[in-house]
């Protein structure tokens, strides 16, 4: 295979990673805060890239479309937290889990229900002609989703790095004494909740102008982000960055040099070998809570 051939095959794995990366980092900031593995996830993008979709087919204009794809994740991460694991937060962590799970059905069949089982297509943000570097191809939508990505990671590292950052790790190491000190873990759900469903709306509404949007999509984009977020570590944003770009390289060398039938396979595969030989992920740390 040629040099610009295994360019073209990075430049796809970079794209899709970096979407992975976006909702990994949403598993991640609601296991650290909360302790629950939220595997709605996904659903979350689903909706954010739905939503963006059908406002932007019946006239609205395009970014207008993509932040009110967003604010409707937002919005179902805000209900999610509230009606659904607020109460069930005395219960044990691997109930709560099975709830999420039963979530994710739930609002997968209401997008089936909402928007019907046809794709959907969201224009991409430049309509340009795509670059050519080395022979390959890079379209301004893998640009796009880069940028975006790297922009909002930046701004969770320097989240973490003021007063209110460190009162999310204050609570995620004791709650008893961030209650003691006027820290509300209870807020500190909410708060998490509404930025993973943000995180994952956001990446819902960069993959559609690539994949357009679907009623089940959301399933995969979460289990491939759920994979990425073990890998780099649930209880590390910046290793589940890593390990979202992992699984998109992954993807795309195994599907450009093997076959695109194992894809998937291979990827899960990797997450049952992180499960047995470190479960703590690449570069989690080994204290805490695991699920």
């Amino acid at each position: 295979m040629s040099g610009a051939s295994l360019l073209q095959l990075f430049f796809s794995g970079l794209t899709i990673g970096s979407i992975y990366a976006l909702i990994a980092v949403g598993f991640v900031v609601t296991f650290s805060v909360t302790g629950i593995l939220n595997l709605a996830q996904g659903e979350f993008a689903a909706v954010g890239a739905l939503t963006a979709a059908s406002l932007h087919m019946h006239g609205a204009a395009l970014w207008v479309s993509v932040l009110a794809g967003t604010a409707a994740a937002v919005l179902l991460g805000i209900v999610m937290e509230r009606a659904v694991i607020r109460p069930a937060r005395r219960i044990d962590l691997l109930s709560v889990v099975i709830i999420t799970i039963g979530v994710d059905i739930v609002f997968r069949g209401a997008a089936l229900m909402i928007w019907g089982a046809d794709p959907l297509t969201l224009a991409p943000f430049t309509d340009r002609p795509p670059l050519h570097l080395g022979g390959a191809t890079l379209d301004w939508q893998t640009v796009w989703t880069v940028a975006i990505s790297g922009v909002f990671f930046v701004a969770l590292i320097w989240f973490f790095r003021t007063y209110r950052g460190k009162a999310v790790r204050a609570a995620v190491m004791n709650h008893t004494a961030a209650r003691i000190v006027g820290i509300r873990p209870s807020r500190l759900s909410f708060y998490a909740f509404a930025v993973s469903a943000g995180l994952g709306g956001l990446a819902g509404t960069i993959v559609a102008p690539i994949t357009g949007a679907t009623y089940d999509m959301g399933l995969m984009l979460g289990l491939k982000a759920f994979v990425a977020a073990v890998i780099g570590g649930l209880n590390n944003a910046p290793a589940a960055v890593l390990g979202g770009l992992l699984v998109g390289l992954l993807e795309a060398f195994t599907a450009g040099l093997i076959s695109s039938d194992y894809r998937d396979a291979i990827t899960f595969i990797v997450l049952l070998l992180m499960l047995f030989v470190r479960p703590s992920g690449l570069f989690g740390r080994t204290a805490g809570k695991r699920v």
